[in-house]
């Protein structure tokens, strides 16, 4: 649509609106009583007087009579307004002041039509909001993916893939509520704002204190303060929230993102790993479903999931026994390098040993995580939280759980000796200073005085919310899953 013709639109409605005023009609009235959802009146029988209300979808008048359509969040019906009925005077108003993308509130006993169209024959009529701007592409919705993200209210009005999406989003999260709420778990918040930012490696977002006059850092992991809360006699603690980290944006990463994190008490990454099957398991049988099509291919959600050794897959996909590139609990970085040029995996002498590991891992064993498979234990010098596997300090006790070749999950048994920690954390800071990595963790010394008051052995866990819907939906896209991702400004210039 021409800028011109959507002048002439918007003008056209804001003389309506005038026009309603002088009739002494609220255009945008306060509240509006309504006595059934769409739904629920289309599962009554013929004659049933009904008060429904919604956004009308669809508008065709034919002289004395006008067929509309209603939608609100439930569902869809018919009404049939009649000059004869209403009164000449309100259907005037109606047919000339109205249009497709108004809301309204109708009024009348549902009956079939010949086709056997359900329909509520109007006797009254109600404007509930009156749309300006029309409504896009005249109801066949947005095509262009920018424009659907960028207006994502138009977006869910007209497409209902879209809107379903959202709920499905909805009923995981309230399912992962229920299996942790019925497990024993406590539901917490965490602060989003802090003077440090760990419990991740990830740049985080800065901003300023007025007050203080300090830098504050938004949060990359809620972990820190979740194992707090266990020290502090909770045995298990879960948090579903806000995740910032300013990182690159592509089809699998948004910086603004959700997870859950839950830890638990005197369990390790096995707990984790069947509370992952827990979850899954549930979310399926709410959906009523044992498989689905994510990106071209079908995924089997029935446990139990497939279990792997990170070291036999390395070995297996690399020809190389993993801890060729450990030392101890760190990289042999001259090893990994040679690893990396053999196997032609870009890097370069400011190129981080986590990154270079990552790009290893990433081409030769993600590529063949199709189903849900967990993939158990990772090197001690990507891992700084979790421990060590019993007689083997270069790895630890870590899982991150696959399906559709995405990561959906990272899992440990969590560290509880404050003084391996501390020397783990001091690793991190060398890694940060000598191969000029930002993206490792911080040595929070508060967080080192807590675990010296003693914390218990547990199992923690992240689930990417976000990552869990693209699989549910088959949607190989963040952007898809999340109501409002970030987008790159837009210069549209002055707007109507």
């Amino acid at each position: 649509m021409s800028q011109n013709a959507l002048t002439e639109i918007v003008s056209n409605n804001y003389a309506k609106i005038k026009n309603l005023r002088d009739r002494g009609i609220d255009p945008f009235p306060h509240r509006f009583e309504v006595t059934h959802k769409i739904a629920e009146a289309r599962k009554l029988p013929d004659q049933t007087h009904v008060v429904c209300a919604g956004r009308m979808i669809l508008m065709r008048v034919m002289g004395k009579a006008t067929f509309g359509q209603l939608k609100d969040g439930t569902g869809r019906i018919q009404f049939y307004v009649k000059k004869d009925v209403v009164g000449e005077e309100a259907y005037d108003i109606f047919r000339k002041n109205d249009n497709v993308g108004d809301f309204l509130g109708v009024e009348g006993k549902l009956f079939l039509t010949h086709t056997n169209e359900l329909t509520i024959n109007v006797e009254k009529l109600t404007i509930l909001s009156k749309a300006v701007r029309p409504l896009p592409e005249k109801w066949h919705g947005l095509t262009d993916p920018e424009t659907r993200y960028r207006e994502r209210y138009l977006d869910l009005i007209s497409n209902e893939e879209a809107r379903g999406i959202f709920i499905k989003r909805a009923q995981i999260i309230s399912t992962i509520r229920r299996v942790l709420d019925g497990d024993g778990y406590l539901e917490v918040e965490t602060p989003v704002l802090g003077s440090q930012a760990g419990g991740a490696s990830a740049r985080p977002f800065i901003t300023f204190h007025n007050m203080y006059k300090t830098e504050l850092y938004m949060r990359i992991a809620t972990e820190l303060p979740l194992k707090k809360l266990v020290i502090g006699g909770y045995d298990g603690v879960y948090e579903i929230g806000r995740i910032f980290r300013n990182e690159g944006i592509d089809t699998r990463h948004n910086p603004e993102f959700t997870t859950l994190e839950a830890y638990r008490a005197y369990t390790d990454y096995n707990g984790m790993a069947a509370l992952v099957e827990q979850v899954f398991a549930s979310c399926a049988e709410l959906m009523g479903v044992e498989t689905i099509d994510y990106n071209g291919i079908k995924i089997g959600l029935k446990p139990p999931f497939k279990r792997i050794s990170l070291p036999e897959a390395w070995k297996a996909k690399v020809g190389e026994d993993i801890h060729e590139i450990l030392l101890g609990k760190a990289f042999n970085r001259p090893n990994l390098c040679k690893l990396a040029a053999k196997l032609h995996i870009e890097h370069g002498d400011g190129t981080p040993s986590a990154k270079i590991f990552e790009r290893i891992f990433d081409e030769n064993i993600q590529t063949g995580l199709e189903q849900p498979t967990f993939v158990m234990d990772y090197p001690t010098a990507i891992t700084p939280l979790a421990k060590c596997k019993p007689g083997d300090e270069s790895l630890v006790e870590r899982f991150e759980f696959f399906a559709g070749y995405e990561e959906v999950a990272n899992a440990y048994t969590e560290l509880n000796d404050p003084e391996d920690q501390k020397g783990r954390l001091l690793e991190q800071l060398r890694q940060r200073d000598e191969e000029k990595n930002s993206e490792t963790d911080v040595l929070d010394k508060d967080f080192i005085e807590a675990m010296e008051y003693g914390m218990p052995p547990m199992g923690g866990i992240g689930i990417g919310i976000d990552r869990m819907t693209m699989l549910f939906s088959g949607k190989p896209s963040i952007r898809e899953v999340i109501l409002f991702p970030l987008l790159k400004p837009s210069d549209q210039g002055e707007r109507v």
